[in-house]
């Protein structure tokens, strides 16, 4: 209380004061007309004279807004008034009309006075209401200010618990009752009264003990029942307020659930549906609904992945030792939260970079404040004689070129490296064949038996069993750039020449016919037959012998634009509807299993009634598929291996579909609190059907799509020991167009290992004598594949001192991609990036004449071959290992380090060094940098002027993209170092081997929203464009960090590259650190609070509607 305040009460402590000794004071103060009034109604007796004042108090404040009552409360007034209701009901009798007008003002005052609870609860107001309430409960005039009154005293949690002993929350179910059309605003007090009452946990309790749930059901049923011209909408939402109140509490939901409220708040719903203006009706119910739903066990046997990866040195500590120390036997799915009793915080720091994923707050608490950790050490942590065994993979820097032969011993062959490890037999699906049954996926499928051939249309086919030849052109195939091919499968001869006996023929002996496209023009980097041969060299953990079409045949990018999706109103509010319908009816739900990598046999149903589903092949993730509906599947995601999460790659083969039907896929064990599904993206999809007719190529496609909380529970297994945490369902709903058709659906463009191997492949037979390339392996993975180093830059024009020392003396540029295997589009920018290096272009020439390249294009080989999203084989997020690395778990990253790390030590640093990334949250290519000054800038450390000196060079490179390439957004870069980011690539290599422009090039999975490409999905046209612009930015660099040396050497091309940059440069923004959500709110949003505690935090409210209080609820709050 306000000292003005104690000392107003004080005075009531004293004798009344004689009228001319009031009149002196007020006139000697010289106060304003409130303290007059104030000061009068303090210090009169007389009942005629306080109903006065009282009344000209009340039609002051109610003509005068929230200005005249803000001065009425600090004046004291609130304590004056209540001091005055706590003295009147202290009389045996008190005057009815007294009270009116005293509840009334207080009703005016007490939602502008912060203070009004506690004022309220420690000047012993709280019983002078309840007590009235009691006694004038059929006296509607007097009843209402009281309530108006009690309804601010609840907003304070203290007295909502003093008020639920005191019998208040019995009171109300008084008060409330069945439709009525009189009393409507009392009505709606008393609801809203309740509903504030009932955010305590123990007046909920209370309100369950008594049986009140059935009865606010009840009255909510006969409210829709009888409102049929819904003219009080906002009664029937303050019902469902405290429904919704009660059921925060475990006890609460199975008493709902007990009353059939389910049942009852879904029909009551579906019949508001196609009310607009009942929307707020049906957001509410929708989430009771989601809240009480029963948490489900996700339908699997353990969340480990299916397939094990045998560590031979597990780390010591972390999540993967935790998964090792596991007993046998532990039930790892079940949730041990007590049905999510407890509040459910998000905290999504499993990335390198989304820093959009947490609160701007919680960010800033993460960012690095200490200066020591944010200046470059440049310490080898390592011997150089340990390191010399890296001299090696740097013969550039000694290289004389006497002999000029460059390419005898200095290339490693792909066809030589594959030719030493066991060719298999490979399979590729057929428009017209049949996925066999599924074998346990740790074994590799039987052969058919020679004695019982199978018919070609049921099986697929061998491909080592086949022949390959080319069939005539007809008019039709014309049509296409290079017209379309037919692949002859003949079952008398394998791929390499030998015999196929144990082949699948048919039994008439003819020929199987498979059209493909003929793409050679448009793909020049891709070949079928070399694909093949390097799938033969992949070594996968569950010994994949099929191939996927997409891969096989290749995608050309579309001609067309693909809008970002529009979100259709309702959506998500219908899916979720959908999904509560399952309990509603159950006997409607098949939950038929047609898809099962846990089960070694999984029969194939040859009924016409399901789909059929297979993910065994190369980067294939589709755990398993459940038929809930005739057209409607639940698909679980297989875990990183060695992992126990980590869902948000899949890649999968749906067949045996009906045309013209619209079928829902659920993917429904993500982890992700939000997704770019929920602001436009679309998943791809690979039709062989329309390969074969001329577009082999992934389109986005899915209509319905969004992203939501579901109902199936995650254990803390599973949740690095947090509790209560739900997945998150990905719902999209496709219709095929044709009959007999082999469909691929991927989270985004699929780049697999082989993929890569074959463009290396091929990228070999394009180098001219200008430029100098050599492939190396790095090392060899934990699943025994090859990691590929790349060397290229440009030959010196001849054996002349000064051409080798200008060749050997060249800086080197260091770039890395795809350690996050489920990132394809880095990948594709990385293609984008090693096709400019290799092209003959001039500006190409220049740019390997200014810079040595060294390049992995593959950190994690293990995880894409395997299907992971984040991890590699030993279950670890390798882009966190950069800090230590072990030679034995983490072997690219511990040699990539190495080879930095030499540079440092022989004084060759590089330039530049990038690591190509893919983010799910974020539109756009951006990058993220570090810097000193602006991680400074973030926080409240002081730091000397010394400390802050640090060359702007890190911004150059960022700026020149933004001019060159259309998808970049200089607004969208960071340049803040973060103590949760210290061990990725961007940090270590910036403040260990002393970068300073190190950075991570972030790839949107979604689109663009500014510039050219503003409202349209990312394809790879776009993706290998951001590839090659990065090459421009860097000649641009090089001229900029050293003019004399190329303005005087090909004066021209640089002259054609600055018209380039002039002709595109439109884009400026002033500043680079972003950390909000970069999406606005859309229209429909689901609130996510439904298990918060808004007991504990009196301010819950206002947090959850706060948007930058928790991003999670910017967008997901209610339902429209």
């Amino acid at each position: 209380m306000d000292y003005s305040s104690s000392r107003r009460t004080d005075r009531h402590t004293r004798s009344p004061c004689s009228p001319e000794k009031t009149r002196k004071e007020i006139m000697t103060k010289g106060s304003s007309g409130m303290e007059v009034i104030l000061t009068s109604l303090e210090n009169t007796r007389d009942l005629q004279t306080i109903l006065n004042i009282l009344c000209i108090l009340n039609e002051l404040l109610t003509v005068g807004g929230g200005r005249r009552v803000g001065v009425f409360v600090s004046k004291g007034g609130t304590a004056i008034v209540l001091q005055l209701l706590v003295q009147s009901g202290k009389e045996a009798s008190p005057s009815e009309e007294l009270m009116l007008h005293l509840h009334s003002l207080l009703a005016k005052v007490g939602p502008k006075d912060r203070k009004f609870g506690i004022k309220a609860r420690l000047n012993g107001a709280l019983n002078v209401t309840v007590n009235l309430l009691k006694q004038n409960l059929q006296n509607h005039k007097l009843l209402l200010p009281c309530l108006q009154v009690l309804r601010v005293y609840s907003s304070n949690s203290v007295n909502a618990v003093s008020l639920g002993k005191s019998g208040v929350v019995e009171l109300m179910f008084k008060v409330i009752g069945p439709y009525s059309k009189k009393n409507t605003t009392l009505l709606k007090v008393a609801l809203d009264t309740l509903a504030a009452l009932l955010k305590s946990k123990m007046n909920a309790r209370r309100a369950v003990d008594r049986a009140h749930v059935p009865a606010l059901l009840a009255i909510y049923q006969d409210w829709h029942r009888n409102d049929t011209r819904h003219r009080h909408m906002l009664i029937r939402k303050s019902i469902l307020g405290c429904i919704k109140n009660i059921t925060n509490i475990k006890l609460g939901r199975k008493a709902f659930i007990d009353a059939d409220g389910m049942r009852i708040l879904y029909n009551t719903s579906a019949e508001c549906l196609p009310v607009r203006t009942l929307d707020p009706l049906v957001n509410t119910s929708s989430l009771i609904m989601r809240k009480c739903f029963p948490k489900n066990r996700l339908p699997l046997p353990t969340i480990k992945s299916v397939f094990h990866h045998p560590l031979q040195h597990v780390p010591a500590s972390g999540p993967v030792a935790q998964l090792y120390s596991q007993p046998p036997g532990v039930d790892d799915v079940v949730d041990e939260s007590d049905d999510n009793e407890d509040t459910e915080v998000d905290t999504e720091n499993d990335t390198e970079n989304e820093e959009d994923e947490k609160d701007p707050r919680a960010q800033n608490d993460d960012i690095e404040t200490d200066i020591n950790k944010l200046r470059s050490r440049q310490v080898l942590t390592r011997p150089f004689e340990e390191l010399r065994v890296y001299e090696r993979f740097f013969r550039e820097f000694s290289e004389d070129f006497q002999d000029c032969e460059f390419e005898s011993g200095k290339s490693t062959s792909p066809s030589a490296s594959d030719a030493s490890k066991p060719l298999r037999s490979i399979i590729i699906p057929t428009a017209h064949s049949t996925p066999r049954p599924l074998t346990d996926p740790r074994n590799k499928p039987p052969r058919p038996d020679k004695g019982e051939p199978p018919r070609l249309k049921d099986t697929p086919v061998d491909l080592d069993s086949i022949s390959i030849s080319k069939a005539p052109e007809s008019k039709l195939e014309l049509e296409l750039v290079q017209g379309l091919s037919q692949l002859l499968l003949d079952a008398s001869q394998s791929v390499n020449g030998g015999c196929g006996g144990e082949g699948p023929q048919e039994e008439s002996g003819e020929q199987a016919v498979l059209e493909v496209p003929d793409t050679a023009a448009l793909l020049p980097l891709h070949d079928p037959d070399l694909y093949l041969v390097m799938v033969k060299g992949t070594c996968s953990v569950p010994g994949y012998t099929e191939v996927a079409y997409p891969d096989y045949f290749g995608h050309v990018a579309p001609n067309f634009r693909e809008h970002i999706l529009e979100r259709v109103y309702g959506v998500q509010r219908s899916k979720i509807f959908q999904d509560i319908e399952r309990l509603i009816h159950p006997t409607d739900i098949l939950d038929k299993v047609v898809y099962d990598l846990d089960l070694q046999s999984c029969p194939v149903i040859d009924d016409g009634e399901c789909l059929k589903f297979n993910s065994q092949f190369e980067s294939g993730n589709l755990r398993k598929a459940i038929q809930v509906r005739k057209f409607e599947y639940d698909l679980v995601l297989n875990s990183d291996i060695n992992s126990n999460h980590y869902h948000q790659w899949f890649y999968f083969e749906v067949s045996s579909m009906r045309v013209g039907v619209p079928y829902r896929f659920n993917i429904i064990n993500c982890e992700k609190s939000n997704s770019q599904f929920n602001y436009g993206m679309q998943v791809l999809m690979y039709s062989v059907q329309d390969a074969i007719s001329g577009s082999p190529r992934w389109v986005r496609t899915g209509s319905d799509i969004c992203y939501y909380k579901n109902h199936f529970s995650r254990s803390s297994i599973a949740a690095g020991g947090q509790k209560g945490k739900s997945y998150y369902t990905m719902t999209f709903t496709v219709t095929f167009q044709h009959k007999d058709d082999v469909c691929y659906f991927a989270y985004h463009y699929p780049y697999t290992y082989s993929t890569l191997k074959m463009h290396l492949q091929k990228l070999r037979a394009l180098r001219t004598p200008q430029i100098y390339y050599r492939q190396e392996q790095l090392c060899e993975t934990l699943g025994g594949n090859c990691c590929p180093l790349l060397t290229i830059t440009a030959m010196p024009e001849s054996t002349g001192n000064d051409h080798i020392c200008q060749f050997r003396n060249r800086p080197v540029v260091f770039l890395t991609a795809r350690v996050h295997p489920g990132e394809t589009n880095a990948s594709w920018v990385m293609k984008g990036t090693l096709e400019f290096l290799m092209s003959s272009s001039p500006l190409a020439q220049s740019l390997r004449e200014s810079y040595i390249f060294k390049i992995i294009p593959m950190l994690n080989p293990d995880g894409v071959i395997n299907g992971n999203h984040r991890c590699s084989l030993s279950g670890e997020d390798l882009n966190r290992q950069w800090l230590t690395p072990s030679a034995e778990l983490h072997p690219t990253i511990y040699h990539t380090k190495s080879l930095l790390q030499y540079l440092t030590a022989i004084g060759r640093t590089p330039l530049v060094f990038c690591d190509y990334h893919g983010h799910s949250r974020k539109k756009n290519v951006f990058m993220y940098g570090c810097s000193i000054k602006e991680t400074v800038w973030q926080t409240n450390v002081s730091a000397s002027s010394s400390d802050l000196q640090e060359d702007l060079g890190y911004r150059t490179l960022p700026k020149l993209l933004s001019q060159l390439a259309p998808a970049f957004s200089l607004s969208s870069c960071s340049f803040v170092v973060e103590r949760s980011k210290e061990s990725t690539a961007r940090v270590v290599v910036w403040r260990e081997i002393g970068v300073q422009r190190s950075y991570t090039m972030e790839s949107t999975l979604c689109g663009c929203d500014q510039g050219k490409y503003k409202g349209l999905q990312i394809g790879t046209r776009e993706l290998e464009e951001m590839g090659s612009q990065f090459c421009v930015a860097l000649l641009r660099l090089r001229r900029l960090t050293s003019p004399l040396e190329l303005r005087n050497h090909h004066t021209h091309l640089l002259d054609m590259e600055s018209d380039l940059i002039e002709t595109r440069c439109n884009i400026t923004c002033p500043t680079t650190y972003v950390m909000e959500e970069d999406e606005p709110a859309f229209l429909e949003e689901v609130d996510y609070s439904a298990e918060s505690d808004e007991e504990n935090d009196p301010d819950a409210d206002h947090a959850h509607l706060d948007p930058s209080s928790d991003p999670e609820f910017t967008h997901q709050d209610s339902l429209t």
